[in-house]
């Protein structure tokens, strides 16, 4: 049980920046030896608390107490010699190293000479030996590693300067859930050993599983503190979004009727990449959403990427409208008014220096020619649109995209493709890491999208989503289809997990 006096005290925090009060008096607690889950939508003030606590952010007024000692923190260097260290989403970690010379980064071990290299991978071995990563070779490569386990090393990394204080921002946004559960084995430990720990994730499964505590913010506001066991999903969801899940999800999921387009908008035959996915046939009808289900590395990215033509197919032909096409590259889709929204939306979606304007209209401005560019009327049209109509907050077109929350970014990258009036969206994980309601937004928007006659590509690893989506659902594994299942009442997570779980090749697997 979590000690009686807290390790980090927060009270009355407010931060505010150019037109936004990002926090508003807020305070929160942290106790050692618990796992403690911030809650709220995206923008609701949890990335600017923990910057707050960890010396990025300066606040305007309230105070910070660590360890029983009130701190202001100049920058992260202050905070990690308080005792606190954060372990980022995107792992900042040097995969050009080793793993010892990761963990002991900056904390070298030296003799007369210099860094003894030998003491300092030994050293390395005992901190990775106390978090249950003992079998791992210090001098091995990072690079090497999985995801899962690379974020076990920033975490063994932070572990070296006696941390009381460890913050998991998304710490399982990339991870399966075997590698979910190797993560949570070693959060369990650290708590154990009193070390207070600040987890972030919007996945509710986890947040369940793994958090003591919870503290709720909506819009820059403290909502409420509970004992996770005290509170129920229901009534968290109700405290972060402020309404009932009911008026939210009205009109989206099982209630819509399922689509049945006769008119082929995009149709291949026997499409294939070596490597990456077995020859497939695929069809896709006007304002029909296709949902493609499987598990991490199934081949659904990969078949998204070959109709957009990110990735050149092997084998297999395309037809648009029953003519036969070549899509060769994503500016030949864009031209054929098909639109791609990747999954990587850190590097392959926004432009963190660019604003919201700027952001938006890259891909009409490429569609259009870079000779011709759209003037100031054009853009504001655009932006102005769909601003308005995704409800991006803030409202303020010219403000940096990187200051905007996740899935405020979302909805900006999904304004830029609707932008180019696309025939066909493909969507690879539209809502991962974005909050509930961000993720209710977007999708109802895509379904009435799809009511009014756009044809949806629709790719996520939450199944729920997938089944509430999508008219058909294209089940594959191994880079394979392997079954196909119609949308609507009758089709059920359970089903594809069946699917999945009773392939023969499952069975082949095991009995091997």
């Amino acid at each position: 049980m979590p000690e009686s006096r807290p390790i980090v005290e927060m009270t009355d925090i407010s931060i505010t920046f150019p037109g936004v009060k990002a926090l508003d008096e807020v305070s929160f607690r942290l106790f050692p030896g618990e796992v403690h889950t911030l809650m709220g939508e995206n923008g609701a003030g949890k990335s600017t608390l923990i910057k707050a606590l960890t010396g990025v952010y300066k606040i305007d007024g309230g105070r910070i107490v660590v360890g029983g000692e009130e701190r202001s923190f100049s920058g992260t260097a202050d905070a990690q010699s308080a005792g606190i260290s954060t372990v980022y989403q995107e792992v900042n970690l040097c995969t050009n190293l080793s793993i010892g010379e990761n963990v002991m980064l900056g904390n070298e071990i030296r003799g007369p000479l210099g860094i003894s290299w030998r003491a300092t991978h030994r050293a390395a071995h005992e901190v990775l030996d106390k978090l249950g990563l003992g079998h791992l070779d210090p001098k091995q490569a990072l690079s090497t590693l999985p995801l899962a386990i690379q974020q076990l090393v920033a975490i063994s990394r932070s572990m070296v300067e006696e941390c009381k204080v460890l913050i998991l921002d998304e710490p399982t946004s990339s991870l399966d859930a075997a590698e979910v559960e190797q993560l949570f084995g070693v959060i369990r430990h650290l708590r154990d050993q009193g070390v207070a720990i600040l987890f972030v994730s919007h996945f509710l499964d986890q947040v369940y599983a793994i958090s003591d505590r919870m503290t709720v913010l909506r819009n820059g506001q403290f909502v409420g503190e509970h004992m996770t066991r005290d509170l129920d999903r229901t009534q968290l969801i109700a405290e972060m979004i402020g309404k009932e899940v009911s008026a939210l999800t009205a009109g989206v999921g099982d209630t819509r009727k399922v689509r049945t387009g006769t008119v082929p908008v995009y149709a291949a035959t026997e499409l294939s990449r070596k490597g990456a996915l077995e020859p497939v046939d695929f069809e896709l009808r006007k304002g029909e959403v296709v949902g493609l289900a499987g598990l991490l590395g199934s081949g659904r990215t990969e078949l998204a990427r070959l109709i957009y033509g990110a990735d050149k197919s092997d084998t297999g032909t395309i037809s648009l409208h029953g003519r036969k096409a070549d899509i060769k590259n994503p500016a030949k889709a864009l031209s054929e008014r098909i639109a791609f929204a990747s999954e990587n939306r850190r590097d392959e979606g926004i432009i963190r220096d660019l604003s919201v304007r700027e952001n938006m209209i890259l891909a009409v401005q490429a569609k259009r020619g870079w000779a011709r560019p759209l003037s100031r009327r054009e853009q504001n049209q655009i932006v102005d649109k769909y601003i308005s109509a995704l409800g991006v907050r803030p409202t303020d077109p010219e403000r940096p995209i990187r200051l905007l929350s996740g899935g405020n970014q979302q909805k900006v990258l999904l304004g830029r493709w609707l932008a180019t009036e696309p025939e066909i969206l493909i969507l690879d994980e539209p809502t991962r890491g974005i909050d509930i309601g961000a993720k209710a937004e977007i999708l109802d928007y895509v379904s009435r999208l799809a009511d009014d006659g756009l044809s949806v590509v629709f790719i996520s690893s939450e199944l729920e989503e997938v089944v509430r989506q999508s008219d058909r659902i294209m089940v594959l594994k191994d880079h394979r289809k392997i079954s196909e299942l119609p949308g609507g009442a009758g089709t059920t997570t359970d089903n594809i997990v069946t699917i999945i779980a009773d392939d023969r090749s499952t069975l082949e697997e095991v009995a091997s």
